[in-house]
């Protein structure tokens, strides 16, 4: 199914792909918005396929990529020993406590102004859940013009990650665009900070041996950095694009993850870039482009072999990255959705 939406009323709208009609035309409705459906082969291959939607009455057109998912089949699952155990709704992240052995688990449900949203402490052998609370309530916000003021809603938690060293939790308040710090033992509220603070906050993680906490601010090109110990601010780590020419954009972070060991930070982008910063000086060490990944999400190190794991959403796969060379060693597809 598509849709679409800014159009003039009546408009006529075609699609096609290679000169073929893919469904009947359709009409823009008073709005300006249509809807149409068509069938892709099953024998389509998968990647992005260029679509034409043209108009009429006035002309104009534009392509659009439609991207065909591949179908694979679940595998490996015998060489695991799964547990499972209902929590709550809205599950958004976890983080393991090796001290503790215990399990932090976010969840914040539906849109803004989110009012169910939970912390959750798990114990990691039995899954059982040990305590949770609810987040404070958050200040109301200023609607979009045209809109009508909604109720203010919690400090939902989203990003999560644990400092074993002073016995707390981290958590990103995406909606309200900030991080704010609970305690290990019995989640009670340590540092709530104020709204702004991370722009569209989306995952937090603690250098313990460096004592800095690192979250990842989506849209702002740089990682904010806050000291473990006295819960204050430090200067954000700018992040440069490497790409250049007309079609660079800036560096958009998503998610992050650490080399403790090593004291790497590597950041990916919502674009196909990766940032290397040494959370030693606060520097970074390299951006890069990766090749084979579109609509970058998810990352991470494996700390033994110093190779980087890479998920790209609009690309349903994982790339395999030597990260000393930015070279990507394998492309592995997943299905939709990486």
């Amino acid at each position: 199914k598509t849709a679409a939406e800014g159009l003039v009323p009546a408009h006529q709208v075609h699609l096609s792909y290679g000169g073929v009609p893919l469904a009947a035309a359709a009409t823009a409705d008073a709005e300006g918005k249509f809807r149409t459906a068509f069938t892709v082969p099953a024998n389509a291959p998968a990647g992005q396929h260029p679509v034409v939607v043209s108009a009429t009455k006035p002309a104009a057109a534009v392509v659009h990529p439609l991207k065909v998912s591949p179908n694979v089949r679940l595998s490996g699952q015998d060489k695991f020993t799964l547990s499972s155990q209902k929590l709550v709704q809205g599950l958004y992240q976890a983080a393991y406590s090796a001290k503790t052995d215990r399990i932090f688990v976010t969840s914040a449900v539906g849109r803004p102004p989110v009012t169910q949203s939970q912390l959750v402490k798990v114990n990691a052998q039995t899954l059982a859940v040990e305590a949770a609370v609810t987040p404070a309530a958050a200040p109301a916000q200023t609607p979009p013009p045209g809109q009508q003021a909604r109720g203010p809603g919690v400090f939902a938690v989203y990003g999560v990650g644990v400092d074993d060293t002073n016995g707390t939790v981290w958590v990103t308040n995406t909606r309200q665009d900030t991080v704010a710090v609970y305690r290990q033992s019995d989640l009670q509220l340590v540092k709530q900070f104020a709204p702004g603070a991370v722009p569209h906050a989306r995952d937090v993680l603690v250098d313990e041996a460096r004592g800095k906490a690192f979250a990842s601010p989506v849209g702002h090109p740089a990682i904010k950095v806050f000291d473990t110990k006295t819960l204050q601010a430090l200067p954000e780590i700018k992040i440069e694009t490497s790409i250049k020419g007309r079609d660079a954009k800036d560096f958009s972070p998503m998610s992050i993850d650490l080399d403790r060991a090593a004291g790497k930070l590597y950041v990916v982008s919502g674009g196909n870039e990766v940032a290397i910063i040494d959370t030693r000086s606060g520097k970074v060490d390299k951006v890069f482009a990766v090749d084979g990944i579109k609509s970058g999400t998810g990352i991470g190190i494996d700390e033994r072999s110093k190779r980087l794991f890479v998920t790209g959403q609009g690309s349903d796969n994982v790339v395999i990255v030597d990260p000393a060379t930015g070279k990507t060693l394998h492309n592995v597809p997943v299905g939709p959705g990486a």
